[in-house]
């Protein structure tokens, strides 16, 4: 280390004496007196104290901005004043000599370094590199390297190998919207960035590969939420050779609670296996096809026992209920938990207490009067009990009960064992779904899954004898603490069971083989049984950190608006690029 004996996270009370030399980012500086200053230099590793001593010194510091960087040279001491709550604190440097490597020319930052996470997001996000020298946002970035270090390292025991797929590739229809790159020496056709390798890893399945695994970086142009981020992200993609589902379900409960409990916020983490619900019995259950199990709520159907009580919202309804004991919340809090619901699952909530007393008060309770025992009995609710209430059509019902189970955990720490990652698997999602905008039969989730039931119930779907709506999949996702870390499934390998499955959604084989060209053709020549998962790297280091947003524990996020607002992208470019590409802007009319 050419500018550095050690770092400043080093020196200890045994270097007494020593004569060392430090480099690293004079973080602050306290004047004591004409000649006398204590500086504090920071580097990657640590703080140490520094004590300027002498008035040349004390020009030069004066000199210098904070943030500069510097290198010095001097002895080490014991402190006077010790700080515990420093792994330096016994110790300080006095300089002898100071070197400017890199001046700091602005008398004002953006912010103050040490309280970056106070300052607007749009101002870190601009400031990226000043904000990543807080030691508690950096510290989400090294997190991040160790897990995927020890990812690598568990797949590789496992046998996978690491193999990477393209970059540029075709468009595929995946669910998003691709971010498409134009092809120079291909006028009017485009490269797109893969959604997921979800195809290539597939044809390396039938290429003769058994265990395959990358950190593979995927791109969908979608909209930014708390836990995804636009653009890009990564993800513990891989897919097994001859493996059903439980071969996926026995890898990933191998790899990950050793690594949650070991990096996590939180010392515990579920053990195999893990909880499995099913699709349907997740929604009706807990509202939600993510359910935080760390939260001992459920929800019931009371449809047949509430319909018809006289409640507006009620009729011609499906309702649900979640019973809460011991909840002790105010008549403001309870507004407020309404009002939060509503706004999450754009439908309000209703509810009613049963009191110490036995008597049912507030909410819609005038309503319930005449049907007071028997709803006491089909709740077996106990004195001292509130109970949340939802209604509308059943995916309504279900989506503003899973928004209020979710805010009664917060509400109640009493029904929400926080401190923990408490895994499950959701399992047999539906094959099929009518689409919002369509109208029409459309797949669900990845149109490359294998049916429950094979060829035989698809057959039956197109003859009618089935219901396509009511075709599950070998799909299943692996959620934590009510978020989902990623979907996998046993794939379709068979191209007779493909092009069977397209039909329903109105695409003959022809259609398959011009959007699916090397995997239809790859099956054609022999496929082996193969199933895959790609667990979120950045949703899991969410996760660990304990971070609210994924942009915490990315290295350089964009913004909400797809917008890296450091590095000003995306920007335009110069007329002759576009003409290269054989690309022209026009401008829209409207």
């Amino acid at each position: 280390m050419q500018n550095r004996t050690h770092t400043c996270g080093e020196l200890r009370l045994a270097d007494a004496g020593k004569k060392v030399r430090l480099s690293g980012w004079m973080e602050n500086v306290r004047e004591v007196g004409g000649s006398l200053a204590f500086v504090i230099l920071r580097d990657f590793y640590g703080v140490t104290q520094l004590v300027i001593d002498t008035e040349d010194m004390m020009k030069q510091v004066r000199a210098l901005n904070k943030e500069s960087t510097i290198s010095i040279v001097g002895t080490v001491r014991e402190r006077e004043s010790k700080n515990p709550n420093l792994p330096t604190g016994d110790i300080e440097v006095v300089p002898e000599s100071l070197e400017v490597l890199g001046r700091c020319r602005y008398n004002e930052l953006p912010f103050q370094i040490n309280r970056s996470t106070d300052a607007d997001e749009t101002l870190r996000l601009k400031y990226r590199y000043l904000d990543l020298r807080n030691p508690e946002v950096k510290k989400n970035i090294v997190m991040r390297c160790n897990v995927v270090a020890e990812l690598r390292k568990a797949m590789l025991e496992h046998n996978f190998l690491e193999i990477t797929t393209p970059i540029l590739t075709a468009s595929s229809p995946e669910g998003a919207r691709d971010y498409l790159v134009p092809a120079r020496k291909h006028p009017g056709e485009f490269y797109a960035l893969p959604q997921a390798p979800q195809q290539f890893k597939q044809l390396l399945m039938t290429s003769g590969f058994d265990r395959y695994f990358q950190i593979a970086p995927c791109f969908r142009d979608e909209d930014a939420r708390g836990d995804r981020s636009p653009g890009e992200f990564y993800q513990l993609d891989m897919e097994m050779a001859f493996a059903s589902q439980e071969d996926v379900f026995e890898i990933i409960e191998d790899v990950l609670p050793p690594i949650f409990a070991k990096y996590g916020t939180y010392n515990r983490a579920s053990s195999a296996p893990f909880m499995r619900i099913p699709y349907l019995e997740a929604m009706e259950t807990y509202g939600t096809d993510k359910p935080d199990l760390r939260i001992d709520l459920k929800a019931k159907d009371v449809t047949a026992l509430m319909g018809n009580i006289g409640f507006g919202p009620f009729e011609n309804a499906e309702i649900k209920a979640v019973p809460v004991t011991d909840m002790t919340a105010t008549r403001k809090q309870i507004d407020k938990l309404c009002a939060d619901v509503e706004v999450i699952s754009g439908a309000k909530p209703y509810w009613f207490r049963l009191d110490e007393k036995g008597e049912i008060v507030g909410g819609i309770a005038k309503f319930l009067q005449d049907k007071k025992d028997e709803v006491i009995s089909t709740l077996d609710l106990k004195p001292n009990t509130f109970v949340g209430l939802t209604a509308g059509k059943r995916s309504q019902a279900q989506k503003t009960m899973g928004a209020l189970i979710k805010q009664l955990g917060i509400l109640c720490p009493n029904h929400m064992d926080k401190e923990q990652y408490a895994f499950c698997w959701i399992v047999d999602f539906p094959m099929y779904e009518i689409g919002e905008e369509s109208g029409e039969l459309e797949f669900c989730h990845n149109p490359f899954s294998m049916p429950n039931g094979g060829l035989e119930i698809l057959k039956k779907a197109q003859s009618g004898e089935v219901d396509p709506l009511s075709i599950t999949a070998y799909q299943y996702d692996v959620v934590c603490n009510g978020i989902e870390l990623s979907s996998g499934a046993v794939r379709n390998h068979d191209p007779e069971i493909m092009i069977e499955a397209f039909k329903l959604v109105r695409l003959g084989e022809d259609d398959v083989k011009a959007k699916f060209p090397a995997m239809y053709n790859a099956f054609c020549y022999g496929a082996p049984p193969h199933a895959g998962i790609a667990p979120g790297v950045d949703r899991m280091v969410m996760l660990l950190a304990g971070s609210e947003t994924i942009r915490e524990v990315i290295p350089f996020p964009m913004n909400k608006n797809a917008q890296d607002i450091m590095m000003g992208a995306p920007s335009r470019v110069e007329d002759r690029q576009l003409e290269e590409l054989h690309i022209a802007i026009v401008k829209d009319e409207k």
